[in-house]
């Protein structure tokens, strides 16, 4: 796993490790331009949480996720007061698991 100090070092170094889609965050699901993915079209290889140091609002989540159909791409999130609004399902699938 990589560390990085902010949410673009994350973001470009994703996208230098073929991460080059740009995903969206629907209600309850992910989308490009390529396409729409369900819950179930897509994991998530790489998480990256990022706390807001100094403005909570500034709290995000950098995902690098790989679709079914083989697309390989970044989703960032807010969490906390700016994170968007999911279904249960959507917020299972990108709930941080803590190891």
């Amino acid at each position: 796993m990589y560390v990085y100090d902010t949410v673009t070092d994350a973001v470009n170094g994703l996208k230098s490790r073929g991460f080059t889609i740009d995903f969206n965050l629907q209600e309850n699901c992910i989308v490009c331009r390529e396409g729409k993915f369900e819950p179930s079209d897509f994991s998530i290889v790489e998480v990256y949480r990022f706390e807001g140091d100094t403005d909570p609002a500034d709290a995000a989540v950098v995902y690098g996720i790989e679709s079914s159909t083989g697309l390989k791409g970044v989703l960032v999130n807010g969490y906390g007061v700016s994170a968007d609004s999911m279904t249960t399902e959507m917020t299972q699938k990108l709930r941080i698991q803590k190891t």
